[in-house]
């Protein structure tokens, strides 16, 4: 067996961050979640700007998400598609769970990550039997391989870096090449070297038909905050080392469009913040704790992003994604081929 790397234990401990600020948000109101808890055994309150851009990540995530999960078959006589997930770095994330919890009709949904993180992830699904219970009959628990195969729900070992493990990944969790597909990575190819991610795009346009690819990650390195979240990811050892490869918006989604994706679009979370989020819920969640970093806060979601690339030859993703039309910044990009 493969040992890790110190860069990527570094990489697989930021998932333990992002599990905690979940916790986090879930203590304080912002969000709900019902599961998390079981993954994070010493709870921390962050502060209030750290709670208040996971809740727009989060909050944007589960939109799209939600987008994808009630589009219908465009031909009204066609049965409802089924379809299905994939999460490429999925850690901790407990969307299935809540989702179930929630009753929602899910196909398909398969989580990937590095074998240390799904043995744990593995290990407390086991373990709790309100986890299990969410599985479906006779769910199939390899701990020691870090591997769940159930009816809906899928966990596999893999390493993005090797499309061999992938191609494992796409015919052990029977994912349909044909099936309406939301692939999702959340600060994954950002940690991997550019002719690394850019092979996970393409072979994701290649595999699917069908599709849209959604990623959230930093943008903007050169300016002085993105050379300071630069140097306080390379002290912990994880380098974004993608970062100068898709430096902006338009680069995050010229890379979708030039690898085999039909259009793309990419906002900053700034942009998504003030107007993509449901103004309602921003509303309540800014008066859950007293804010005054509000410099501070515009600057650090000017550095992320999100981007995602679309393939859709019979109109399913017509609902999908932002509302460009109510777009007025200057970060705005869109690009249809």
């Amino acid at each position: 067996m493969a040992t890790t790397s110190g860069s990527e234990q570094a990489v697989q401990a930021t998932n333990d961050d992002a599990t905690i600020s979940k916790l986090s948000c879930v203590k304080k109101g912002y969000i709900s979640d019902d599961f998390v808890q079981f993954f994070v055994r010493r709870p921390i309150k962050r502060s209030p700007i750290i709670n208040r851009g996971y809740y727009a990540r989060w909050s944007v995530m589960r939109q799209l998400l939600f987008q994808f999960l009630d589009a219908d078959s465009p031909a009204l006589n066609d049965p409802p598609p089924r379809k299905q997930i994939l999460s490429l770095g999925a850690g901790f994330d407990t969307s299935f769970f809540q989702l179930v919890e929630e009753g929602r009709i899910l196909h398909n949904f398969v989580e990937v990550d590095f074998s240390e993180v799904t043995r744990k992830k593995a290990t407390v699904i086991g373990a709790k039997e309100v986890l299990l219970t969410k599985l479906g009959p006779e769910p199939k628990i390899s701990m020691v391989e870090g591997e769940i195969i159930s009816e809906h729900y899928t966990l596999l070992p893999a390493d993005l870096r090797d499309l061999k493990d992938l191609d494992r990944v796409f015919l052990r969790a029977t994912l349909d090449p044909k099936q309406p597909t939301l692939i999702i990575a959340e600060c994954v190819l950002i940690y991997l070297e550019p002719h690394v991610s850019r092979a996970v795009v393409k072979w994701a346009a290649d595999k699917f038909e069908t599709a849209a690819f959604v990623i959230y990650e930093q943008i903007h390195p050169d300016d002085a905050f993105g050379q300071q979240m630069l140097r306080n990811l390379e002290s912990r050892g994880c380098p974004l080392l993608g970062l100068h490869d898709t430096p902006t918006l338009e680069s995050k989604e010229k890379r979708f469009t030039e690898l085999g994706w039909q259009n793309a679009a990419a906002l900053d979370m700034d942009s998504i913040y003030h107007e993509q989020i449901n103004p309602l819920d921003r509303k309540r969640i800014e008066q859950l704790e007293i804010f005054d970093e509000f410099e501070e806060w515009n600057i650090m979601q000017e550095h992320y992003c999100v981007a995602y690339g679309v393939k859709d030859k019979n109109d399913f993703f017509l609902n999908f994604g932002f509302n460009l039309r109510e777009h007025s910044g200057s970060s705005q990009r869109s690009i249809v081929l």
